[in-house]
């Protein structure tokens, strides 16, 4: 089957009506942090063995950027730093209840966003989605840089 030539094109205009959905989602929870500030603690649930260093490669920063967001995001009470019980020069980047209040609160509210929008397609359509980005996703990771895959594993 031949590719439509705007096949590329209708992607990347999906996928700014997905960021304007779920930025709407986000925006309508008065968050008091920034999306960027979101995106770390994110990644701090999803790395939970990070440091400072290993969210700076996270997030392509150099560290002092990176302590400088932890610095935020202690202030708030959504972040606190504890030293590592396997090396205790190392410093770890917790989470606090509040900080996972929120992400659980915000994923919930994004999601029902993205349903509100397939709730609007036929079901056939939305399994055709469905399989398409499954396909998609894994022939995105099939190529993912072996740097950014040992990077992962190292600061996870």
């Amino acid at each position: 089957m031949e590719r439509p030539p705007n096949l590329a094109a209708a992607i990347d205009a999906a996928a700014e009506a997905l960021i304007g959905v779920l930025d709407s989602a986000t925006s309508r929870h008065n968050v008091s942090v920034s999306p960027t500030q979101l995106r770390v603690l994110s990644l701090i649930m999803a790395h939970p063995h990070t440091n400072v260093n290993g969210l700076a490669e996270l997030l392509d920063v150099v560290p002092s950027s990176a302590s400088r967001l932890c610095d935020r995001l202690e202030a708030v009470g959504l972040l606190r730093r504890s030293a590592d019980p396997r090396d205790r020069r190392e410093v770890r980047l917790i989470p606090t209840a509040a900080a996972e209040t929120l992400l659980r609160e915000l994923t919930e509210r994004r999601h029902q966003a993205v349903q509100a929008v397939l709730d609007r397609m036929p079901n056939r359509v939305q399994h055709e989605l469905l399989l398409a980005l499954l396909a998609f996703g894994h022939a995105a990771s099939a190529n993912v840089p072996q740097a950014t895959a040992e990077t992962t594993a190292r600061t996870a």
